[in-house]
């Protein structure tokens, strides 16, 4: 679906794919990247696109790159829906596409919007003019209209010979088009060899080099570039595949301090950008290189680590600096400082501009997504647990011994361990990081967040009822 910005195409989005996923605001022009996602309607499944506004700008223009892009939409799509507002009527730049589509080969279904009310009769017969058939009046917001879309539906279905029922891929070989400002939600958490894409979001500071990096990365110029910063608004998810692994990969919008995110707008960009993370099961953050490693850097890193997602970090435009060893070594020295629950945390120098150095990413991103599906045997974990404790008990509390008598790993992604003790309360925060850094080092797991637990064993001497 194409059409101005700002005539409720997200808003119809969010009712196709069955999901508030739009990113809705009064603003024009929120939407700028293409994104896709799956839909239904009727019993008819469908791959929709979701594109930027069309706007008549020049080629140096923003517009102009947000143009390219719906373009590249039009040619892979099945057919198109064109969206007006019919309480606004006809305008010139509704005109101006419309004569567009017409000279298209791609079959158009023409959409006047916002007709819950008698205030936009006179705009849908003033719709007939455009050329493109008999319109069909829809409220996105309230739902209405949607049975007479359905039989549009039909009738372009049947006229292209596709199949009604069935997956995606049985009903079109390409796509509809939906233009508006949507908020991708296939990034699942998916389970370890479950032949599920990995998902992998690459977060970082405005301006850091995200959206270059995803574009060379897919051989293509998918994302909107520039050096604007914030360009990119919401979470775009792309497939991407490396060595023959799917990867569903997210570029999301830049992080600023959240004392400096006022506008509406970029507060939901930003939650968008953590909705993405929560659904990550590897992040890579992009630093700069230029710019000194800052306390958004680190509040980002801290976040994915709370998170527990295994982390890589790219220090992007690394090709520009000149004291490239200090730079790095200042980079590591502050992450050992700064994060010392996650030590080993693997930079990888990069420039995505030339992709000099990104031929190291992804083998350091899947070297991470092994160590954060890692699993230690019990056996192997509780010979290792009395060593350490006759090297470095833990000491006395109240003229009492801690006792660790069994250890185990309850869970993966992130690596999660079990102590059982007699006393879990009474053992020291510092004591459990020792366990922690020991843990680490002694079975190699590097730049992976690692949970561990005290639970309170039973007592076999206990009477029991």
């Amino acid at each position: 679906m194409i059409g101005r910005p700002n005539v409720g195409k997200s808003t119809l989005f969010n009712r196709l794919v069955g999901k508030r996923l739009a990113l809705v605001d009064d603003t024009p022009g929120v939407t700028r990247d293409r994104r896709e996602a799956k839909a239904s309607l009727g019993g008819i499944n469908f791959l929709a696109i979701d594109t930027a506004g069309l706007e008549d700008a020049g080629d140096n223009w923003l517009s102009a790159r947000m143009r390219a892009q719906t373009n590249l939409a039009i040619q892979d799509a099945d057919f198109i829906l064109f969206m007006i507002d019919a309480r606004a009527g006809v305008t010139p730049l509704d005109k101006h596409f419309a004569d567009i589509l017409r000279r298209g080969e791609t079959p158009v279904i023409l959409l006047c919007n916002k007709c819950e009310g008698r205030a936009a009769e006179a705009g849908i017969y003033e719709s007939y003019s455009l050329g493109l058939g008999d319109p069909v009046p829809v409220s996105a917001e309230h739902g209405e209209g949607l049975s007479d879309l359905i039989d549009a539906f039909d009738r372009l279905i049947a006229e292209l010979g596709l199949e009604r029922e069935g997956e995606p891929e049985a009903v079109t070989s390409k796509s509809v088009i939906i233009q508006g400002e949507v908020s991708d939600d296939e990034a699942e958490a998916t389970k370890e060899d479950s032949g599920l894409p990995l998902q992998m979001a690459v977060v970082g500071r405005p301006n850091v080099g995200k959206s270059t990096l995803v574009n060379f990365l897919l051989g293509e110029d998918r994302q909107i570039t520039g050096p604007e910063a914030g360009l990119t608004r919401d979470a775009i998810g792309v497939t991407y595949y490396y060595q023959g692994r799917e990867i569903r990969m997210f570029d999301t919008a830049g992080l600023r301090r959240k004392s400096k995110v006022m506008a509406k707008l970029e507060k939901l960009s930003v939650a968008d950008t953590i909705r993405a993370l929560n659904f990550a099961e590897i992040v890579i953050l992009m630093v700069d290189a230029t710019m000194p490693f800052e306390k958004q850097d680190l509040s980002i890193a801290s976040l994915i680590v709370q998170e527990g997602r295994a982390l890589v970090i790219a220090l992007n435009k690394y090709d520009l600096m000149e004291n490239r060893q200090e730079v790095m070594k200042d980079i590591q020295d502050t992450l050992e400082h700064s994060l010392p629950q996650i030590k080993g945390i693997p930079v990888i120098p990069i420039s995505a501009l030339t992709g000099r150095g990104v031929n190291r990413l992804m083998p350091a991103v899947f070297a991470a997504y092994l160590l954060w599906n890692r699993r230690v045997s019990t056996a192997k974990l509780n010979k290792w647990l009395a060593a350490t404790l006759a090297y470095h008990p833990h000491p006395s509390v109240n003229g009492r011994r801690i006792k660790m008598r069994y250890m185990t790993q309850i869970k993966t992604r992130p690596p999660t361990f079990a102590i059982f003790c007699n006393r879990p309360t009474d053992v020291a925060r510092s004591y459990e990081r020792y366990l922690l850094n020991e843990l680490r080092w002694d079975f190699e797991l590097p730049g992976v967040p690692i949970r561990m637990m005290l639970r309170k064993g039973d007592n076999p001497y206990a009477k029991k009822k």
